[in-house]
């Protein structure tokens, strides 16, 4: 199993345009009906930083949810207009989880 955290902040200006981009891709990621790959958007308390949790059952998977238009769009935007500093990348392990989702 493939899973990464990234986190980035964006400046206020942009946060409608990076909610309305996240409701986006999320919505053509259901679109996939697929149970090889998982993701989350968390916002955090500061209403500007988010955290995006994925993981994927392989790189194969990983790269067909990359690589979705919409996702791209987001990307593409975020890094353009929206970001205070670049976004923090993190491979994780894992280690266990209370149910099998993804194996």
């Amino acid at each position: 199993m493939i899973a990464v955290q990234v986190t980035y902040k964006i400046n206020a200006d942009f946060l409608e345009d990076n909610k309305r981009n996240i409701a986006t891709f999320l919505a053509d990621f259901k679109q996939l009906r697929n149970s090889r790959f998982l993701y989350h958007v968390y916002a955090k308390d500061n209403g500007l930083t988010f955290v995006h949790i994925s993981m994927y059952e392989n790189e194969e998977i990983q790269n067909e949810v990359l690589s979705v238009p919409s996702f791209v769009t987001f990307q593409q935007e975020r890094d353009e207009k929206g970001l205070v500093e670049a976004p923090i990348i993190e491979n994780l392990s894992h280690l266990g989880s209370s149910i099998s989702i993804i194996k």
